[in-house]
């Protein structure tokens, strides 16, 4: 009787409040009338100047928000009266109504408008706080009748039920008797107050409240009838979202949600659940669209993708079809509720690659994407339990998440999401199956039959196709309009099949011969480059409307997309040597087309086929298997595996020297660079190690010729610069230079010295490991360094030098003990006096020598290494030979030293000093070095 009472209270407060603010309302539009006409007398008695003044400052363009930019779209497309809130102008995200005053409302409406501190905290808040307060009282109510036992369970659900009806009753009274009259008086003001929407709200709360109690708590209904009966509820709670905003739709989003889980059953119907749901998502979005809303649908795209998962995860008998056809109804529904054309005004303010991250409705394409992505990779982890249909069933999934972004100008979003969901799915189907893959069979059971990837294969080639041909038709919608996104298609369109295909052939394919994956490689290269011919030939057509260069990066990926359809090809229908060699001869067939296509991509794919080749060396660095190359130096099969595809990068660059695009023609001639310096070192090591490639430590003597290979390298590159100026040679000759010195003071002079490591020099007297380990590379930098005054840096050049006269002062220094300790210079041997004695003869006889030469060359460098030495050998003299020898060879050592000391002196006097007394001027080269 308390409830009845309250209702009835409620509803006559309501009536007299709307009868008096009717009064209230007339009075104040005649007084506002009066004003109008006074305002209008005046104005007419201003200076014609000052009018003129105001209607230019009211012809001023102001900023307009997204908000009421959609509200005089639809006031446009559907006025509506002065009193009513125009349906299509929604708060987005808050449910509130925006009135739009009509073009008789008066200024002092829309003054009050305007909401304050006093207005939110005297209007809304109590509203808010009134509703929760109902749906308490009504459960308190119900409690108080159970406590003090007045009344049974039905008659408690039947008041509940009837409270609640009441409560949406009550809910519509005011919005419709109320509400526009506190519209018009207040205008914006109290619009958040949302009185009927609490009202309603706190309705629908209470009905489902009782639906639940009565099938959970009292089982009066069934399963059945509790289901249809909290739908109903939910669905008519969404559509009364219509008439009091998104607050309430997400109210009977969640209802419908949770329904499911509310109503247990010992057979759960898979089928009624997704239909269900389904169901839901169209109402919501449906309501959604018509007011612009977009956090109601985002959340019941996220609802939709939660129970798929859920189904997928936990369902004991896993049935693919309907969380696949709900998930489709959701993907599909979204390029049907939103199209992109609604949205000019907002892609027009963020152009380029700012919009296109950025462009709305990003909140929904965001969620569709991702919650259709989860799902249908918790399908693939039951693929292998269930059958290839479950990976069917997601993969149409995937497509149709692609097709939504291959069909809507906004979608970028998901068309990158779904390439990577084809990707991730099929790295899952991959990883899924390594556990069925090697089955060991138990002692006495038959080994289980091999098995087919059939459906697999199928799947993912299909899948590939569909990226392919959605994205032949974004382009041929949407190329003009959206160069940026076609940009992302074109990409995805070759990138998604190759990837997709190549996982496919390494993981279930047969990599000895596969013809599925060679012919599927073929076609695609075919048809993209059948693409890029028509993309080449519309921008042909389209030329005269640029100004300035135009790279047509769509067609260009297409011809990047067919080089690695081809690529696919060769690696299905061939192996081994053939196939690196194929390759090379793949990416030199894309240059030699450049004499019929200018398309710039062409040379790139020679660039392409390159790495490629690198890469399956570093694989493979036989080609052929280490139990297939023979023993035979140089003419084995590492000669055409490594050679063919140097000599056609060579012929490469070579072809490109003189082409305009610099940044191709510089990648071409480091990557034949590299390709020719990496085939004669494979060559050498092949030789030096018996026909064995392995990972083994060089001797000093294969170290040498790896160090006369850079070196030369370097002179190599030098003299390109020279005749081509290049950046690339330019660099690259230093770089050769810097690397093969670092390995001359790591590996010469410490690592693999003989006399540190104990290896033999040879029996030879002079053409020994001695000979190839330190004079020759001397001979080699002093050579690269001469050739190089004047037209490299001087601090490189000294260091070339210096390199040689390292390696230089070692040979004769290890030469000479060899010389006294025979074969093996291990430092365990000690020393000799006789040998102690021959290093100082030695050192200062290369001192003498190199200060003939300087003084010869005119070169001051040569005579500063020359003073060096000499100094080396003084000290050596004063604090080795004092110690060490002993009778004539201590006197000899210092009678030698204190000659050479003499004579150096009067020849330098001889060489600085003129005849007449007059300093010589300064060496004329040294200034170069």
């Amino acid at each position: 009787m308390i409830l009845f009472l309250l209702l009835i209270l409620v509803i006559v407060m309501i009536g007299l409040h709307s009868r008096t603010a009717n009064r209230v309302g007339a009075l104040e539009r005649e007084l506002e009338a009066v004003k109008a006409d006074l305002a209008k007398r005046q104005a007419a008695a201003l200076p014609a100047a000052i009018s003129a003044e105001a209607a230019a400052a009211a012809m001023k363009d102001e900023p307009v928000s997204p908000v009421e930019l959609a509200a005089r779209e639809a006031a446009e497309e559907d006025p509506v009266p002065e009193t009513q809130p125009a349906a299509g102008a929604e708060d987005v995200g808050t449910g509130h109504e925006t009135v739009i005053p009509g073009p008789a409302a008066p200024a002092a409406a829309r003054a009050k408008g305007r909401e304050n501190l006093e207005s939110y905290l005297g209007a809304r808040w109590p509203v808010w706080v009134g509703g929760v307060a109902l749906a308490f009282g009504g459960i308190f109510l119900v409690r108080y009748s159970i406590e003090a036992g007045l009344l049974g369970p039905g008659a408690r659900l039947t008041l509940a039920a009837i409270f609640g009806l009441i409560l949406l009753a009550a809910g519509e009274i005011v919005r419709r008797r109320a509400m526009p009259q506190i519209s018009e008086r207040y205008g914006n003001a109290l619009s958040g107050a949302m009185v009927p929407g609490v009202l309603t709200a706190a309705g629908a709360v209470t009905l489902l409240g009782a639906i639940y109690a009565a099938h959970a708590i009292y089982g009066f209904i069934g399963p059945a009838s509790a289901f249809v009966l909290l739908a109903l509820v939910s669905l008519a709670t969404i559509a009364l979202s219509l008439l009091h905003g998104q607050a309430l739709a997400g109210l009977g989003l969640l209802a419908s949600l949770v329904t499911p889980a509310l109503v247990a059953s010992e057979e759960p119907n898979a089928n009624a659940l997704f239909v269900f749901l389904g169901l839901t998502w169209v109402a919501v979005n449906a309501a959604s669209r018509f007011r612009r809303w977009t956090v109601v649908p985002m959340l019941a795209n996220i609802g939709i993708g939660l129970w798929a998962i859920a189904y997928a995860a936990g369902a004991e008998t896993f049935d693919p079809m309907p969380p696949a056809l709900a998930l489709i109804v959701m993907i599909a529904g979204t390029g049907f509720f939103w199209p992109g054309a609604r949205y000019g005004a907002d892609l027009a303010a963020k152009p380029g690659w700012r919009g296109l991250l950025t462009r709305p409705p990003l909140k929904i394409t965001l969620s569709v994407a991702i919650m259709a992505l989860l799902p249908a990779l918790a399908m693939t982890l039951r693929q292998t339990e269930e059958g290839g249909i479950v990976l069917f069933a997601a993969a149409a999934v995937v497509a149709t998440v692609a097709a939504l972004g291959a069909s809507r100008a906004w979608a970028v979003w998901p068309a990158l999401i779904s390439a990577a969901g084809a990707v991730l799915g099929i790295a899952i189907t991959a990883l899924s199956w390594l556990d069925y893959s090697a089955p060991i069979p138990a002692d006495g059971q038959p080994a289980p039959a091999p098995l087919t990837f059939g459906n697999e294969i199928t799947v993912y080639l299909l899948l590939g196709a569909v990226f392919t041909f959605l994205g032949f038709v974004f382009l041929r919608r949407f190329r003009r309009t959206e160069p940026e996104f076609s940009i992302v298609w074109a990409f995805l369109m070759p990138a998604v099949p190759a990837t997709l295909a190549f996982v496919s052939f390494l993981n279930f394919g047969d990599l000895g011969r596969d013809w599925t994956h060679g012919l599927y490689g073929l076609a695609l290269g075919l048809v993209l480059l059948a693409g890029a011919e028509w993309l080449f030939r519309q921008s042909e057509e389209t030329a005269e409307e640029r100004s300035g260069p135009f790279i047509d990066w769509p067609a260009n990926l297409l011809v990047a997309g067919s080089f690695a359809g081809f690529t696919l090809s060769l690696h299905a229908l061939t192996n081994g040597i053939v196939t690196t060699i194929l390759v090379s001869v793949l990416g030199f067939a894309y240059v030699l087309a450049m004499r019929a296509k200018p398309w710039p991509a062409l040379p790139w794919m020679m660039a392409a086929a390159t790495l490629i080749v690198f890469g399956r060396i570093a694989w493979e660095p036989t080609l052929i298997g280490p139990n297939s190359l023979g023993t035979t130096p140089f003419l084995n099969a590492l000669l055409p595996g490594y050679g063919i595809p140097t000599l056609l990068a060579v012929a490469t660059a070579y072809m490109l020297k003189d082409s305009a695009d610099f940044r191709v023609r510089n990648v071409m001639q480091a990557l034949a660079s590299l390709a020719g310096l990496m085939t004669i070192a494979v060559l050498v090591r092949h030789a030096m190690n018996g026909g064995v490639l392995d990972s083994r430590v060089p001797t000093l003597g294969e170290q040498s010729i790896y160090t006369l290979l850079a070196v030369g390298f370097s002179g190599v590159l030098l003299t390109l610069d020279l005749k081509s100026p290049s950046p690339v040679f330019r660099f690259g000759s230093m770089i050769a230079g810097v690397i093969a010195t670092v390995n001359v003071l790591s590996l010469h002079v410490f690592a693999l010295n003989p006399y540190f490591s104990g290896e033999s020099t040879g029996p030879w007297p002079f053409f020994n490991l001695l000979l190839l380990g330190y004079l020759l590379p001397a001979l080699a930098y002093a050579l690269v360094a001469w050739y190089a005054r004047g037209r490299r840096p001087q601090p490189y050049v000294a260091m070339l030098a210096v390199a040689g006269a390292v390696l230089g002062f070692l040979w004769a220094t290890l030469s000479v003990r060899r010389f006294w300790q025979g074969e093996n210079i291990a430092d365990w041997k000690g020393f000799l006096q006789g040998e102690t004695y021959t290093y100082s003869v030695v050192w200062l006889l290369i001192g003498v020598a190199l200060l003939a030469l300087g003084s010869r060359l005119d070169a001051r460098s040569l005579r500063l290494a020359s003073a060096g030495l000499v100094l080396i050998a003084v000290v050596k003299v004063f604090l080795i030979d004092m110690s060490n020898l002993e009778g004539i060879l201590r006197a000899l050592s210092f009678i030698g030293l204190g000659a050479v000391l003499i004579g150096i002196g009067l020849f330098y006097q001889r060489i600085l000093v003129k005849k007449d007394g007059e300093p010589a001027p300064a060496d004329s080269q040294e200034s170069t070095t």
